[in-house]
This record gives C-alpha cells, sequence and structure tokens, in this order.
C-alpha cells in the first residue's frame, strides 16, 4: 500500500482497535474493557478530508489520537504514506511525526498561559531543530499572516485573544513543520456560530494552497458537509457508514444517520427531512448489544439485526457508498 499509487491514498487505517481496560480492587484486577475503538477501517486521498461524525463519546477523538500514536493501538494497522506506524519504534517514528499534526477541540486550554505567540508557534521549530533565532522569528510571523494574524500579535499571551483568535494560533502552531496530514479535533465546536465558518473556511483554504490532507473530526453534520470530501459515521467505536460527502447527505443508507440528519435544520422547506427521535441511551462500549450494536435504538429493527452484527456492505449500486446495515438497500 502507497500513497503514491494509482489512488492516491496518503492514509489508510485497518481494523484499528483501542481498548481501555477497567479495573476494580485493591490489586487493580481487569474485569472488563472499555472498547472505545472497535475494528475502524478509513482510508484518506493525499489533498482530501475525511469527515468523522457521530455523538459524544462514540471513539472520534480516540480515533484521531490513536492514529497519530498519541494513545496506544490496542490492534490494528494505520499506513501513512505506505508505512505502518504502528509497527514503528519510537526513534523510526520521530522523522515522521513532523508530517502529522492535530488541531485541538479547545483553543483555551490547548495553549499555554505562560508562553507568548512566538513559542507556541515556534517551539516545534526548535524541538526538530528547524529553525532558531532570526529564521524562527520570520518563520513565526509567516505562520501568523497565514491564518489571518498579525506578526505583531507574537509577543502577546493567549489570555489577550479571543477563542477564534487562539484557534488561528492552533492552526498556525499545525502548520509549523509544513505537515502533509492534520487531524482537526472538532475545531469549532466551541467556538461561536459566526466564527465556526471563518474558521471552517481557513482550513479549506489552506488544504487548497498547501495541500493538506484533513481528518476532521465532529458531532455537527452541517459543519462537516462544507469541508469533507468523504464522510464517516461512527457509532459506539465502529463505521456505520462511509460515502461521499454528496451521496450520504442526499441518500443516507444506515438507520443512525438518517435520524442525525433529520435533526439538521434545513432552511429550504421543500428539503425538509422527517424527523426521527432516537429512544434510549447509547449503550456502553464495555458491554456493547449483540448483533447490530445500533438494534436497542434503531426505527427500522428486525430480529436478524438482535443476533447477527451486519458488515459494512455497499448500497444502493454504489460500491463506495458503504453501511453496517441488514434493513436498508
Amino acid at each position: 500500500m502507497n500513497a503514491t499509487g494509482s489512488d492516491g491514498v496518503l492514509l489508510a487505517v485497518e481494523g484499528l482497535k483501542t481498548y481501555f481496560p477497567v479495573r476494580k480492587g485493591v490489586l487493580g484486577r481487569t474485569v472488563g474493557y472499555v472498547r472505545a475503538v472497535d475494528g475502524v477501517s478509513l482510508r484518506i486521498a493525499a489533498g482530501q478530508t475525511l469527515g468523522l461524525v457521530g455523538e459524544s463519546g462514540c471513539g472520534k477523538t480516540t480515533a484521531g489520537r490513536t492514529i497519530l500514536r498519541l494513545i496506544p493501538a490496542t490492534a490494528g494497522r494505520v499506513f501513512f504514506d505506505g508505512v505502518d506506524l504502528l509497527r514503528l519504534s519510537r526513534r523510526a517514528l520521530r522523522p515522521l511525526r513532523r508530517h502529522m499534526q492535530l488541531i485541538f477541540q479547545d483553543p483555551f486550554g490547548s495553549l499555554n498561559p505562560r508562553m507568548t505567540v512566538a513559542d507556541i508557534v515556534g517551539e516545534s521549530l526548535t524541538v526538530h531543530g528547524l529553525a532558531r533565532g532570526r529564521a524562527r522569528r520570520e518563520r513565526v510571523a509567516e505562520l501568523l499572516e497565514k491564518v489571518g494574524l498579525s506578526p505583531s500579535h507574537a509577543g502577546r499571551y493567549p489570555h489577550e485573544f479571543s477563542g477564534g483568535q487562539r484557534q488561528r494560533i492552533g492552526i498556525a502552531r499545525a502548520l509549523a513543520l509544513n505537515p502533509r496530514f492534520i487531524v482537526c479535533d472538532e475545531p469549532v465546536s466551541a467556538l461561536d456560530v459566526s466564527i465556526q465558518s471563518q474558521i471552517v473556511n481557513l482550513l479549506g483554504d489552506l488544504q487548497k494552497d498547501l495541500g493538506l490532507t484533513y481528518l476532521f473530526i465532529a458531532h455537527d453534520l452541517a459543519v462537516v458537509e462544507h469541508i469533507s470530501d468523504t464522510v464517516a459515521v461512527m457509532y459506539l467505536g465502529r463505521i456505520v457508514e462511509s460515502a461521499a460527502s454528496a451521496a450520504l447527505y442526499a441518500n443516507p443508507r444506515h438507520p443512525y444517520t438518517m435520524a442525525l440528519l433529520s435533526a439538521v435544520p434545513e432552511p429550504d422547506p421543500h428539503r425538509r427531512r422527517e424527523r426521527i427521535v432516537l429512544r434510549g441511551e447509547v449503550p456502553s462500549p464495555i458491554n456493547p448489544p449483540a448483533g447490530c450494536p445500533f438494534h436497542p435504538r434503531c426505527h427500522l429493527v428486525e430480529e436478524r439485526c438482535r443476533r447477527e452484527s451486519p458488515p459494512l456492505m455497499a448500497k444502493g449500486g454504489d460500491p463506495q457508498h458503504l453501511a453496517a446495515c441488514w434493513v436498508t438497500r
């Protein structure tokens, strides 16, 4: 597998699992596992954006951080430009780290309040030995301009900026090492709606200018629609549907995706969807239900769904539109 192949895949994830042990008692005996990520497979072409969506707690952030090896994987394979990251030693992984960066969800908590903007944005340049002194100052100024901030802001501290400006600083920090792949972990969920569109547009412009590849994690399908080329819907640690963005929004094939989209406000009254209200709560990832993990809340559930777990299957005659559902066609 190589990103320079005919399909241009930069990142390929196969059967990724991340389990956290549940311990009890004085001796800390393991009594179970939280299956935060339970067999996720993804493919992202170079220069494209894959939107990973789902309810809070479904494992989106854990999947993103496991891909970057910030959290150890339990099983699976993660190929970046043909190299399996999970098989590399920490020393062998270090040169690749500069090509993979993360934009955090919280623009307030992700910036060190004791560091100036110049130090925050330029720290990685020093760590990787890429720039010092005047060269570092010039690179920081260039990055601040690129994200819509003034180079004169370099001497200020995070508390002097608004939430949107702080997130721009976080984006500048992620761009410092000229990465090829960025995990955007809900980068706009903590911002006002008016600021969200500015940040999404900025990410889109940067992608065009720099040829970036994004894994865009979010729970807001309206935001994901505007930036993603493909979309994967996650539920209880698994991918339940994936397709090209236009196809998924126009014709969702999994009942969970249908329910999520029915809750998205639709400005055009002629396109209004029937509201689907999910019953019950998300099952525990420690003890997921037998069969299809979504069946306790599904409005289309059949007896087979309670017994057998469906694989991702092509739907609607489109080999690229996959859904893990026995009922839909």
